[in-house]
């Protein structure tokens, strides 16, 4: 089955642009703003929606991003509302919807359940950051059954042989991450973001796409040097948090302007 995030990923290269991934928690402010919100997203030059559902234990999750999902929790989130959303959102637009998600929901739920309804949802698949390939075997059969891509996590840290089987095991593109830190050592996770794409390229990753704190244009246009796609997340939660859908809508295309290429795209092996 063709991957529907590939897909906008290749159409966004096609039309000179870098891809842009936009993340949103699910249920912030509330359920119908958050649908609200990630439409916008779709409407302001993002080509790919990443969801996040919100979770009692967002480990790996900064602080303006951990207040909105216990806000949402707090609000009375559940995980039914998750497919609720999907289906309003791909029912008004057609950028593919990805569910970033830990992974103890999705067995709670149960998986085949999970991936399902979220299927029937509209949904394109899940970023599961938290389970790596080898401890996901229910997850992959259930995704080439129904379809859905599967993105795992890739970091600096990672050894050749688990990129291996992070690139053969990932479909839409692999999320590819440096480690967090302070703005001063931005130019060391280019640094460290960079190497990384290009040791996934060289084990077999078709797409990539960097999450490393990006929050502006400029950012964007320097990770599309070498990626094919930039994350977007705190930034785009602050915007909603401060300015509401409006304000978030012109903070996505404020941060769109950097998917131009000026010169050709990169190289995929």
């Amino acid at each position: 089955m063709t991957s529907r995030v590939a897909a906008a990923i290749d159409a966004a290269h096609a039309a000179g642009r870098g891809a842009f991934v936009g993340y949103l928690p699910v249920g912030f402010p509330d359920l119908q703003t958050s649908i609200d919100a990630a439409v916008a997203l779709a409407e302001n030059g993002v080509d790919v929606i990443e969801l996040g559902p919100p979770y009692s234990d967002p480990v790996m999750d900064g602080t303006v991003i951990q207040e909105a999902t216990q806000a949402a929790l707090a609000a009375g989130f559940r995980l039914a509302d998750l497919f609720t959303a999907v289906r309003a959102i791909t029912s008004r637009v057609d950028v593919p919807v990805l569910v970033m998600t830990y992974w103890n929901p999705v067995l709670q739920y149960g998986v085949d359940r999970y991936a399902d309804d979220l299927l029937a949802a509209g949904g394109a698949g899940l970023i599961t950051p938290d389970i790596t390939p080898e401890n996901a075997p229910e997850w992959i059969a259930a995704s080439e059954r129904t379809g859905l891509d599967r993105v795992f996590l890739a970091a600096p840290t990672s050894t050749d042989a688990r990129l291996e089987l992070i690139a053969a095991s990932s479909t839409g593109f692999v999320y590819t991450v440096s480690t967090m830190g302070i703005t001063g050592e931005r130019a060391q996770l280019d640094a460290a973001a960079r190497t990384l794409t290009a040791r996934l390229r060289a084990h077999g990753a078709e797409r990539a796409c960097v999450g490393i704190g990006i929050s502006n244009a400029e950012q964007v246009a320097g990770v599309l040097e070498y990626a094919d796609g930039a994350i977007v997340g705190t930034a785009l939660v602050r915007a909603l948090r401060d300015g509401g859908v409006d304000g978030l809508a012109e903070a996505t295309r404020a941060i769109s302007a950097g998917t131009a290429r000026t010169g050709a795209p990169s190289p995929r092996l």
